[in-house]
């Protein structure tokens, strides 16, 4: 079995949970990353004093912004909650009164343009503003002479997911930002887990986005963390709809229920200085230094076919960087297959959860420590020995 932390299990058992062996990588379900000992330590050092919410939040957006060379920031309970927040403040600007009426849009520009392409399930957090989400083109494609005819007086803004720029028959980004601007109209990216390169984060920005959304999970940082960026205006329209002066202000706030602790504020900071400090090179090392770890383990296995891969933050397994380790099981030869062994893997306790790709699994090693890899190969060699 593999060691457990001091009072680990009584936790778990007293509050009836069982705990999970994340060999998924960063998901929200999981409980994102796990915060390292300097952000932890951050986050425990502002729990012993109080803040100016307002001030903290002003402050850390100044210093965000300042790492990340772009003209403003603020950090966010997570990148969806900056969708939702980013999508208010493009309709209800500055106006206290706007921002107190949503999700009433009533005499707003509410319409937010989406190519149909790029239709996904975070534009969820669109609608849930009030806006009114209108898709451009079909699944044949989007032209740009159609985002162009869709622009009229009620366009508040156009949002563009990262991953899928660039996805064919669509327009890219440069083209939108380009048609929007004529318009007036400000464009939104959805870059949640775009971290790495670490300036592939601010690229956003100078290619043209008005503002750009992030989540801290991938970067390390706390599940209910993350910032938008961009244009100084509109992060100011963002304070102006979040949750800072709902009960001492003069206007309910909109973004209410999306409020942050001071810890949580810090953690993000010092999560994201820590990322762009860090060596990734030497991080990606660790990751095949695991799988490669795993695959000593259940080498001479039967029936196993064991390569080092990469899973994508978009759910692939491609070659290189190698962050996992992806077991293919002949059922002739081991007995089992991928689906039972997962399932089996699944029912234990601790739960192993991991990648189920059709008759194989993928182990990643994103989050994982060294104990629960051992723990891991440990109870293959027992399902399958």
């Amino acid at each position: 079995m593999a060691a457990k932390r001091p009072g680990t299990p009584a936790l778990f058992a007293r509050l009836g949970v069982r705990p999970v062996i994340n060999a998924c990588g960063i998901y929200t379900d999981l409980g994102g990353s796990r915060l390292s000992p300097g952000v932890w330590a951050a986050a425990a050092a502002m729990n012993g004093d109080f803040v100016r919410m307002t001030e903290l939040l002003d402050k850390t957006g100044e210093h965000i912004a300042g790492l990340l060379g772009v003209p403003a920031a603020r950090v966010t309970p997570g990148a969806a909650a900056a969708i939702m927040l980013g999508t208010a403040a493009a309709m209800a600007g500055i106006d206290g009164d706007k921002s107190q009426r949503l999700p009433d849009t009533t005499g707003m520009a509410n319409e937010v343009l989406i190519q149909a392409g790029h239709r996904y399930k975070y534009d969820r957090q669109v609608s849930m503003t009030g806006a009114r989400l209108l898709e451009l083109g079909s699944e044949n494609g989007t032209r740009p002479d159609q985002i162009e005819a869709a622009i009229g007086a009620n366009a508040a803004m156009i949002i563009h997911p990262a991953h899928l720029d660039g996805k064919p028959g669509t327009v890219r980004l440069e083209e939108v930002v380009r048609i929007a601007r004529k318009r007036g109209v400000p464009v939104l990216v959805d870059a949640a887990y775009m971290n790495y390169p670490a300036a592939i984060m601010a690229d956003y920005v100078q290619r043209g986005a008005d503002l750009v959304a992030i989540s801290a999970k991938y970067f390390g940082g706390p599940n209910a963390g993350g910032f938008i960026m961009g244009r100084k205006d509109l992060v100011a329209a963002v304070s102006n709809v979040h949750f800072t002066r709902y009960e001492s202000g003069q206007y309910l706030k909109y973004g209410r229920p999306l409020k942050m602790d001071r810890q949580m504020v810090v953690a993000v900071v010092v999560a994201l200085e820590e990322w762009l400090a860090m060596d990734h090179d030497a991080r990606f090392a660790g990751y095949r230094r695991q799988a490669e770890m795993l695959r000593a383990m259940l080498a001479g296995l039967k029936g196993l076919t064991l390569a080092p891969k990469c899973f994508t933050m978009d759910e692939r397994f491609i070659e290189d960087p190698v962050n996992c380790l992806l077991v293919t099981f002949d059922k002739a030869a081991c007995g089992l297959n991928a689906a039972e062994v997962a399932g089996r893997l699944e029912a234990e306790t601790p739960s192993i959860l991991a990648i189920l790709e059709g008759n194989a699994i993928g182990f990643v090693m994103d989050v994982l420590e060294d104990r629960e890899v051992g723990h891991i190969g440990e109870r293959l060699r027992a399902l399958l020995g």
